[in-house]
């Protein structure tokens, strides 16, 4: 099995564990994955909610809990690799780019939006950066970007495909019609475009497939696409070391293929989510909002049918019927929890 090599950082396994908020990727989980040689990575989406700050200064409690998750998972992962995954959207972007690189964050991981400025924000650091692209347009344009503004280019590449959970980079038709799209040739279209840049740069830029990896099976195709390592996350949240709470977990298992909808969050993306009573309500009637945690930058507290922060955070508490529970495509292929040892273990057969 070969390692996945990111400049001169060098993970064992070549999986990465796929960044889950609010809370459902901290540093438990991260801290397990990149102990078993892969590349853990935090969510810092509303990652400080349970600190004592939160209601009053969620900002500052978001910066503090990323320092804090940071080293607790480098303290769990002996000498693997941690990293953090920072959505363009949200608020505090640039505040939250910063902090993961004072603390040590071995690779940033950015999507839902462009991360046009990150080659700026991590500027003299040793920290790794990824985009996630769906498209071999988008990661030409980024990459162009980078290259005129930056004189610099990707560390490694995150290809997210329409079978991942959360905000996804697809139009609600795409996903409604997921079977229409012919998604291994724009793998290897994307692959193609990140080596055009790899040889400009005389660099390797290894590029990583994720959204419905869940099998070693899954693996070995991804692999046979040109794939230097695959992104895994739905399949780590039913593991006893995932961050969220036990009735989190429990939902992801007994949860089924036909419970799965397509969603639109209250910041015009679309995503994949848990049928539960919480999907229910807001189909019926707006749920008003009285306070803003100032999480994403494109909200408005007076026309959003919910509060994302608090619904997220009510799920990962263990309040799945009244939260939002993202997921994958793959959900109802899970049925048993397991541990990050044993889903890595079955997870590297893929690579051999």
């Amino acid at each position: 099995m070969n390692v996945l090599q990111i400049g001169n950082k060098i993970a064992k396994v070549p999986i990465i564990q796929g960044g889950m908020g609010v809370g459902v990727s901290r540093s438990k989980l991260a801290g397990a994955v990149a102990g078993e040689g892969g590349i853990g990575i935090i969510s810092t989406a509303q990652i400080g909610y349970d600190e004592a700050e939160f209601e009053t200064d969620p900002a500052a409690a978001n910066r503090k809990a990323i320092a804090k998750h940071i080293r607790l998972a480098k303290e769990k992962a002996k000498n693997g690799l941690v990293g953090v995954n920072i959505m363009v959207a949200l608020k505090d972007y640039v505040d939250h780019v910063k902090a993961a690189v004072a603390a040590g964050a071995d690779v940033i991981i950015s999507g839902a939006g462009i991360p046009a400025k990150l080659p700026e924000y991590v500027k003299g650091s040793d920290t790794k950066i990824a985009p996630i692209v769906s498209s071999a347009k988008a990661a030409k344009v980024l990459l162009q970007r980078w290259e005129k503004k930056y004189h610099r280019t990707a560390d490694f590449i995150v290809v997210e495909g329409p079978k991942a959970g959360g905000h996804l980079g697809f139009s609600r038709e795409e996903l409604d019609d997921i079977d229409a799209i012919d998604y291994d040739t724009r793998i290897r279209e994307i692959i193609q475009t990140v080596r055009d840049f790899a040889v400009r740069f005389q660099q390797k830029i290894p590029v990583i497939v994720a959204g419905g990896i869940f099998t070693a099976q899954d693996v070995r195709h991804a692999v046979s696409l040109g794939a230097d390592g695959v992104q895994v996350a739905s399949r780590f949240v039913a593991t006893e070391e995932c961050d969220a709470a036990k009735a989190y977990k429990e939902a992801y298992i007994k949860g089924t293929s036909d419970e799965i909808e397509i969603i639109k969050s209250p910041v015009g993306m679309p995503g994949r989510a848990l049928h539960n009573h919480f999907l229910d309500e807001i189909r019926e009637e707006r749920i008003p909002v009285k306070k803003c945690y100032g999480c994403m930058r494109q909200c408005n507290i007076n026309e959003i049918p919910y509060c994302i922060t608090e619904a997220l955070i009510r799920a990962v508490r263990g309040d799945v019927d009244n939260g939002l529970i993202f997921c994958g495509a793959e959900i109802g292929r899970i049925h048993e929890m397991t541990t990050v040892h044993a889903l890595m273990e079955e997870l590297e057969q893929g690579f051999e």
